[in-house]
């Protein structure tokens, strides 16, 4: 029998390792079969079906921290072969252009992606999930039809050339959110003049979640056959995509305020704050309680999102 999330309090993420092939909806649905969920469940950060690699999903409570999730940074290996260009900027595309990648060196390469390490925009390809004017960019590119896209802001912290074997090219990269690398690897041989695109992707990590401890379809299946409730022994707890921001306790008295969404005082200096940092709050117990901010102008602990979990976290403060 699958988990009742309505009379069960499961909340948190899964670390989840997406397969080759499979979408970012059908890893939701399949997990939401699994576990016998019919709502509140979510994935942050959306892979292709070619790409494999980490694939957050949100459960319970945990979908309101899904920007949280998106705002964190990303590590990314990624296979390119140069020499050609397709619609997609991925091998699930036709090849449109063919060019060669006789006569460019590793250190061509190592000197052309250092240009694009660093803030700088980027154009989201014609095959990608953007909405413009309520319609995806990807029905719009099916249609056969081509349009202009806004640049994005982006931000890329490091680029590595791992291996180059002409003309497959392998790098490591380091980015914010936001980042598409099949459109990385388009521009990359656009500015090497020879093209390129993707044919291999796994995202390593993604924020907190780390390839080394997650978790395939395959055991969360076998956790569920198991007693039908195994998979609950992968979650993560909610303050897990937390454990960036700093943390306060509130007391016994003021919890029950706090909890109902009004302002209390809390014991921290208050010049250890940086502007309007959010915080973690927990009880003295040491359970998430909320998200809180500090008020400049009153020194009151206002709560920004109430989670109030019912179990001691790993994550508390000390």
């Amino acid at each position: 029998m699958g988990y009742n999330l309505q009379k069960s309090n499961v909340n948190g993420f899964i670390n989840f390792y997406k397969p080759l092939g499979m979408t970012s909806m059908e890893a939701v649905r399949r997990i939401k079969k699994l576990a016998g969920m019919p709502r509140k469940i979510g994935h942050a950060g959306t892979l292709d079906p070619l790409a494999t690699g980490l694939l957050p999903i949100c459960v319970g409570k945990g979908t309101r921290l899904m920007e949280n999730i998106l705002e964190g940074s990303k590590e990314y290996q990624v296979q390119i072969q140069l020499g050609a260009v397709t619609e997609t900027y991925d091998a699930e595309g036709e090849i449109q252009i063919t060019g060669s990648a006789d006569g460019i060196y590793r250190s061509d390469i190592e000197q052309c992606i250092s240009t694009f390490i660093g803030k700088s925009e980027q154009i989201p390809p014609m095959y990608s999930a953007v909405k413009v004017n309520g319609k995806r960019l990807y029905q719009l590119a099916r249609e056969g039809r081509e349009i202009d896209r806004t640049p994005r802001s982006i931000t890329i912290y490091d680029i590595r050339v791992l291996t180059f074997d002409e003309p497959m090219l392998t790098l490591m990269v380091q980015c914010g959110k936001g980042v598409y690398i099949r459109s990385l690897a388009h521009d990359l041989g656009q500015r090497l003049g020879c093209g390129g695109f993707v044919t291999e992707l796994e995202r390593l990590r993604c924020g907190s979640f780390k390839k080394s401890e997650s978790v395939t379809l395959l055991e969360l299946e076998t956790k569920t056959c198991d007693d039908g409730n195994g998979w609950i022994g992968c979650l993560e707890p909610i303050d897990f995509v937390l454990q960036g921001l700093k943390s306060v306790v509130v007391s016994d008295s003021n919890k029950p305020l706090l909890l109902n969404g009004m302002s209390v005082d809390v014991d921290f200096e208050l010049q250890e704050i940086r502007g309007l940092e959010s915080f973690r709050a927990y009880d003295t117990a040491g359970r998430f309680l909320a998200l809180v901010q500090c008020d400049p102008l009153t020194g009151l602990w206002k709560p920004l999102k109430v989670f109030n979990e019912n179990n001691t976290s790993c994550y508390a403060p000390n």
